[in-house]
C-alpha cells in the first residue's frame, strides 16, 4: 500500500533510450513532450492555489500507518513461510484421569474400527451371499410349486389353480415372490440414467402397489385370524348350523314339499316320490358325512385361522373352497336334474317333429320331411303324451336345484370379488392420484394462451405470435378401475346373456366362469415371471462392492 501512484509500465522506454539500449521513435518523442507539458501545467496550478490548508494530524500520520501495515503484511508472510521451522508446542503432562480417559477412548476407537472392518470385509459379504442363496432356494421352491399348480392330467383338463380358489391365491403370491427381487433390482438401476426413470415408472407403481396390498392383506388377515382362532368353536358351530339348516334340512324340507302338490300344482305322485326318495337318500348319506366331519370342524377352522397370517385373502379362498366342498351334493343334484330335464325335453321335441311327419337332419342341420309307419306314429304319440305330462314334475325339481346352484355361484362370485380387491386394488396409484396427480399422468393437453397486449403495442411490426401452454392431464379414476369394469363386463357377458337364459330353460349345463378368464385381466397387472437364468449374477452385481473377494 502506498500514497504515491504506482506506474503500470514495467519498464520505461525513455530510460532505455538514455542508456542507449534503443532509439526513440517519433511517437515516443511526442508522448514525452506531452508529459513534460502536463507536468509544467500542474506545477503552475499548484502555485496559483488561492487557499492552502495546513495538513491535519491524520494526514501527517497516514504515511506512517501505511508503512506499519506494509511491515505487518511482510512479517506475516515471513512467519507463514517459516512456520514449519518453529516446531510443535510442548504439551503439558496429562493427569491420571486424563490418561485413563485417553486410553479408554483409544481402545474404544480401535475396537469400533476393528469391528467395522470385520463387518464390512467378512460378515457383510457372507450375509449377502447367504441372503442371495436363500432367495435362489425360495425361487426354486416357488417354481416347483408353480409347476405343480399348473400341472394338467391331460392337455384338455383344467389345472389345479383353475379349479381351486386357494391354489389360485397361492399361485398369485408365488408369482409375486418370484418377481419382486428382479423388480427391485430394476428399480435400483433406474437411478443410473434419466431414460430409465421414465420407463421404470410403471414398474415403480406396480411394485409398491403390490407391497402395499400385501401389507394391508397381512394386517387384515392377522386381525381376522385372531378373531377366528379366538372364537374357533363358535365359528365352527355357526358353519355347522348354516350348512345343516340350509343345505341339508332346508333342502330336505323343500324336496318333501315338492313330493306333495307344491303350490297347488298337480304333479305325478309316483315320479315325484321316486325322484324325492332318490334325492333324500343322497341327502341322508351326505348328512352322515357331515356328522362324521363335525368333530374335526373346529380343527379346520383353526387351520383357516392360522392361514390368515399369510393374509386375509387366504382364509377367504379357503372358505370358498370349503363352501364348494360342503355343497357338493347340491352341485350333483343340479347336474343330475338338468341332465334328466334336458333329455326329456329333447325327446319331446323329437316326438313333436314326428307328429308333423318331420325329422331332424343332423348332417345338414335342418328339418326334413319323413314318412313314418302307423305303429311308429302310435308309439310316438303314447311316448309324447307320457313325457309331456311328466315334464312339470321333473321341471320343478330341476328349478329347485338350479336356483340353489345359482345362489352358490353368487356367493362364490362375491368371494372372488373380495379376493380381486385384496390382490389387485390400485391402492398406491389411488394415493398418488390424490396426493400429487402429476405423478400419475394420463396424457397431455395444449392450451392456446392470449398474446400479451403490451408486447403488441411495443412491437407493432412483428409477426403474429401464438403462445401454447403444455399441461399434464392426470389419469382419470375410471381409467384406474378400467380392469374392474372390464372384469364386470366379462362376468355380465357370461351370466346375463340370452344364451345362459336359454340354457337354463332347456336344462343345459351352465358352468361357472372359468378362473382363467376371471383372473386373466388381473394377471395382466402382474409382470411376466422371469426365468432363473442370470438371477444369481444380477444379485451379486447389485450387492457387490468393488475390492471385495466375493465381488469377483
Amino acid at each position: 500500500m502506498s500514497l504515491v501512484p504506482i506506474s503500470l509500465a514495467l519498464d520505461d522506454k525513455t530510460e532505455k533510450a538514455e542508456k542507449g539500449n534503443a532509439p526513440l521513435d517519433d511517437i515516443d518523442i511526442e508522448e514525452e513532450k506531452e508529459r513534460k507539458r502536463k507536468k509544467v501545467l500542474v506545477e503552475k496550478l499548484k502555485q496559483h492555489t488561492v487557499i492552502k490548508y495546513p495538513p491535519s494530524q491524520k494526514e501527517l500520520s497516514l504515511p506512517t500507518i501505511l508503512d506499519q501495515v506494509n511491515c505487518s503484511f511482510e512479517i506475516n508472510a515471513l512467519l507463514q513461510k517459516n512456520i514449519g521451522l518453529v516446531g510443535t508446542r510442548l504439551k503439558r503432562s496429562l493427569s491420571v484421569s486424563e490418561r485413563v480417559v485417553e486410553s479408554a477412548t483409544n481402545i474404544w476407537d480401535y475396537v469400533v474400527f476393528t469391528l467395522w472392518h470385520v463387518l464390512t470385509t467378512w460378515v457383510y459379504p457372507v450375509l449377502t451371499q447367504l441372503f442371495v442363496l436363500g432367495l435362489i432356494i425360495q425361487r426354486i421352491a416357488g417354481e416347483v410349486l408353480l409347476r405343480i399348480l399348473e400341472w394338467r392330467l391331460l392337455p384338455d383338463y383344467a389345472a389345479l389353480k383353475d379349479t381351486s380358489a386357494t391354489a389360485q391365491q397361492v399361485d398369485i403370491r408365488l408369482q409375486q415372490l418370484c418377481y419382486w427381487p428382479i423388480q427391485y433390482m430394476t428399480l435400483r438401476k433406474r437411478r443410473d440414467d434419466w431414460e430409465s426413470v421414465t420407463n421404470s415408472h410403471p414398474e415403480y407403481i406396480r411394485f409398491y402397489n403390490s407391497l402395499w396390498l400385501v401389507a394391508n392383506d397381512v394386517i387384515i388377515g392377522i386381525a381376522l385370524g385372531s378373531y377366528i382362532i379366538g372364537n374357533a368353536d363358535f365359528v365352527a358351530n355357526q358353519v355347522d348350523r348354516v350348512v345343516g339348516t340350509w343345505s341339508i334340512e332346508g333342502l330336505r324340507r323343500m324336496i318333501s314339499w315338492l313330493m306333495d302338490w307344491p303350490a297347488g300344482l298337480k304333479l305325478n305322485n309316483d315320479l315325484a316320490a321316486f325322484l324325492g326318495d332318490l334325492f333324500l337318500w343322497v341327502i341322508d348319506y351326505w348328512a352322515g358325512c357331515m356328522i362324521s366331519l363335525r368333530p374335526i370342524l373346529p380343527h379346520i377352522i383353526h387351520i383357516i385361522g392360522f392361514s390368515s397370517l399369510a393374509g386375509a385373502s387366504m382364509p377367504i379362498s379357503l372358505f370358498s373352497d370349503l363352501a364348494s366342498l360342503l355343497t357338493l351334493h347340491i352341485y350333483s343334484f343340479y347336474v343330475a336334474s338338468a341332465r334328466i330335464y334336458n333329455w326329456q325335453l329333447t325327446i319331446i321335441i323329437s316326438l313333436f317333429h314326428l307328429f308333423r311327419g318331420k325329422k331332424r337332419n343332423v348332417l345338414r342341420n335342418r328339418i326334413d320331411s319323413c314318412d313314418y309307419d302307423l305303429d311308429q306314429l302310435l308309439l310316438g304319440t303314447i311316448l309324447f303324451t307320457l313325457l309331456f305330462f311328466l315334464l312339470p314334475t321333473v321341471f320343478v325339481f330341476y328349478l329347485t336345484f338350479a336356483s340353489a346352484r345359482m345362489a352358490i355361484i353368487t356367493l362364490k362370485a362375491v368371494l372372488d370379488t373380495l379376493l380381486a380387491c385384496l390382490n389387485h386394488f390400485p391402492l398406491f396409484a389411488l394415493m398418488l392420484r390424490i396426493k400429487d396427480s402429476r405423478r400419475l399422468p394420463g396424457g397431455i393437453r395444449f392450451e392456446l394462451q392470449d398474446t400479451p397486449s403490451t408486447f403488441a403495442q411495443q412491437v407493432p411490426t412483428c409477426a403474429p405470435t401464438a403462445y401454447i401452454s403444455l399441461k399434464s392431464v392426470p389419469l382419470p379414476f375410471r381409467a384406474m378401475f378400467a380392469q374392474y369394469f372390464h372384469l364386470g363386463n366379462r362376468i355380465r357377458k357370461h351370466y346375463f346373456v340370452p344364451h345362459v337364459f336359454l340354457c337354463l330353460v332347456t336344462g343345459q349345463f351352465v358352468p361357472p366362469i372359468h378362473r382363467k378368464n376371471l383372473y386373466s385381466l388381473q394377471y395382466k397387472k402382474s409382470p411376466p415371471r422371469p426365468t432363473m437364468n442370470g438371477i444369481p449374477k444380477k444379485f451379486a452385481n447389485g450387492h457387490a462392492r468393488r475390492g471385495h473377494w466375493w465381488s469377483k
